[in-house]
C-alpha cells in the first residue's frame, strides 16, 4: 500500500535498526511499494540501508535497487558481497541487470554473472552487454512474448504460460517466423476470442511499429511518444526480433533528457545531482558563469564607447537595466519554445519564411505593448519626452531582435548537429545584452542627435 513517509516514520526505523529489531522493520515493509522503500532507503545511511535489504526478499530488493539514481547504486554496491549482489541480479529484467553489471569493474562484473544459475537469464545479459547504453539495443530487455506464424491458437497459450513466467509485463505477444524474423503481433482479445484450432497466420495483425537495435534512445523515445505505445520491439538489421523497450524505460530516458536540457538551458555544462562533490559542482557551473561574466565586461566596456553621451545626458544610464534584462527575456523565452518544439520530433518545423514572420508579429505586439507602457509611464513621472522616445524605441527595437535571435539561433545548432539547448540561458542572455545596449544607444544617437 502507498505509505506516507513522515520524519517520525523514520526516526521510528532508525531506532529498530539500532535495536536489529527485524520483526518491527518487516512488519512495517512487507505492504510497502518499493519506491516508497527507495525514499526509506536515502534517508538512512549505507549500513543502515544494507541492513533492511538484507531483510528484505531479494525480488523487492532487485526493484529498489533497479529504481536507485546510478551514483547512489554504486556506492550502495560497493557494500555488497559477489554473492549477495548476483541475489539480486537473478530477479532482474535482463536490461535493468545490465544496468547495474555495467557500474561495476570487469572482475566483479565476471564474477557475478558467474554465480547466476539460470542460463537463459546470463545467455539473454551477455547479449546486452555488447550494446551502447544510450541505443534501443541498450534499452531494450530481452524477456518478451513471441510465438511462431505456423502454430495454432491453443500452442500459442501453451508457450504463452510458459514465457510468462519470466516476463512481468504481456503488453503485446509478437509473431515471427522460424528464423526469429518479426512479422506482426496478436491482440490478446483476438487470442481470447478465437478457437484453439485457428491458425495465427489467420488473425494475427501484420502491422506492427518496430525500431532496429542500433536506432539512438532519443528516436525511441520520439517513436513510442508518437504512437502512443506501451512496449516497442527492437529488431536488427534484417529484421530479426532481438527484444523489447517497455514504456517505464523510456520514461527514464524522457526525464534524463529534460533534466539535461534544463541544466544546459540554465549554464551547467555536465549531468550533475546535488548530493555530487563540491568539485564537480563547481566544474559543470563555472564555464558559463565565466562566459557570463565575459559578456558583463564586454557590457561594461561597450556602455564606456558612449562614455561622452552619458556624460551629456545621465539620464541615458538609468534605462540600460531595462533594455539589457528585456532583451534577455524576451530571447530566452523566444529560444524556449524553439527548443520545446525541437525536442519533440513529431512536431514539423513550417518553412523558414513562416516561422520568422509569426515570430516578428508576436514581437511587433509585445513590443508596441511594453514600449507604449514604458513612454507612458516616463511621461506620466516627468522624464523629458525626446529621452522618453528614445527609451520606448529602443525598447521596441530590442523586443524584435532578441525575439528573432533566440528563435533562429537554436534552429541554427540543431541544424548543425549541435543541443539547442546551449543556445537558451546564459548565451542568449550575454548576446542580447551587448545587442540590446548597442541598439538602445544608436536610436538616442539618431534621436538626440548626440
Amino acid at each position: 500500500m502507498q505509505t506516507e513517509i513522515t520524519r517520525e516514520f523514520i526516526d521510528q526505523i532508525e531506532d529498530a535498526i539500532a535495536r536489529r529489531d527485524a520483526a518491527f522493520i518487516l512488519s512495517n515493509m512487507e505492504e510497502m511499494y518499493p519506491p516508497d522503500i527507495t525514499t526509506v532507503l536515502y534517508e538512512l545511511n549505507l549500513e543502515q540501508s544494507k541492513y533492511v535489504m538484507d531483510l528484505l526478499p531479494a525480488e523487492v530488493g532487485a526493484e529498489i535497487l533497479s529504481d536507485l539514481d546510478t551514483d547512489v547504486r554504486t556506492n550502495f554496491l560497493k557494500n555488497f558481497t559477489i554473492e549477495e549482489v548476483a541475489r539480486y541480479i537473478a530477479e532482474m529484467d535482463s536490461d535493468d541487470a545490465v544496468d547495474v553489471l555495467n557500474e561495476q569493474t570487469v572482475q566483479r562484473k565476471e564474477e557475478i554473472i558467474a554465480q547466476l544459475e539460470d542460463r537463459e537469464h546470463v545467455a539473454y545479459i551477455i547479449d546486452l552487454l555488447h550494446y551502447d547504453e544510450d541505443c534501443a539495443g541498450g534499452l531494450m530487455a530481452k524477456e518478451l512474448i513471441k510465438v511462431n506464424i505456423n502454430w495454432h491458437v491453443g500452442q500459442c497459450i501453451d508457450e504463452i504460460r510458459r514465457q510468462a513466467e519470466d516476463v512481468e509485463k504481456v503488453y503485446a505477444i509478437y509473431v515471427v517466423d522460424d528464423r526469429d524474423k518479426l512479422l506482426g503481433r496478436l491482440s490478446m482479445k483476438t487470442l481470447i476470442l478465437c478457437g484453439d484450432d485457428t491458425p495465427i497466420a489467420k488473425v494475427y495483425d501484420p502491422d506492427v511499429i518496430a525500431i532496429e537495435s542500433f536506432k539512438d534512445e532519443q528516436e525511441v523515445a520520439s517513436v513510442m511518444q508518437k504512437y502512443d505505445l506501451d512496449a516497442i520491439p527492437v529488431v536488427n538489421i534484417q529484421g530479426r526480433l532481438l527484444g523489447r523497450i517497455t514504456i517505464d524505460d523510456v520514461i527514464d530516458v524522457i526525464q534524463e533528457q529534460a533534466e539535461l536540457s534544463r541544466q544546459l538551458m540554465t549554464g551547467i555544462t555536465e549531468n550533475i545531482e546535488e548530493d555530487d562533490s563540491v568539485f564537480r559542482l563547481s566544474r559543470a557551473r563555472l564555464p558559463w558563469l565565466m562566459v557570463g561574466m565575459v559578456g558583463g565586461l564586454l557590457g561594461a566596456r561597450f556602455i564606456g564607447l558612449f562614455e561622452g553621451d552619458i556624460a551629456i545626458i545621465p539620464a541615458l544610464a538609468m534605462f540600460t537595466p531595462l533594455i539589457t534584462a528585456t532583451g534577455g527575456n524576451v530571447g530566452i523565452q523566444s529560444s524556449s519554445i524553439i527548443i520545446q518544439t525541437l525536442a519533440n520530433k513529431t512536431v514539423l518545423f513550417d518553412n523558414f519564411t513562416t516561422r520568422i514572420v509569426k515570430v516578428l508579429l508576436v514581437a511587433i505586439i509585445n513590443g508596441l505593448v511594453m514600449s507604449g507602457l514604458v513612454l507612458g509611464f516616463n511621461v506620466l513621472f516627468g522624464v523629458e519626452l525626446t529621452l522618453s522616445l528614445v527609451v520606448a524605441v529602443a525598447l521596441f527595437s530590442v523586443v524584435l531582435l532578441s525575439s528573432f535571435m533566440g528563435t533562429v539561433t537554436p534552429m541554427i545548432l540543431d541544424k548543425y548537429g549541435v543541443n539547442p539547448a546551449v543556445a537558451a540561458g546564459p548565451f542568449i542572455t550575454t548576446a542580447n545584452d551587448l545587442l540590446g545596449l548597442g541598439v538602445y544607444f544608436l536610436v538616442a544617437h539618431l534621436l538626440l542627435s548626440l
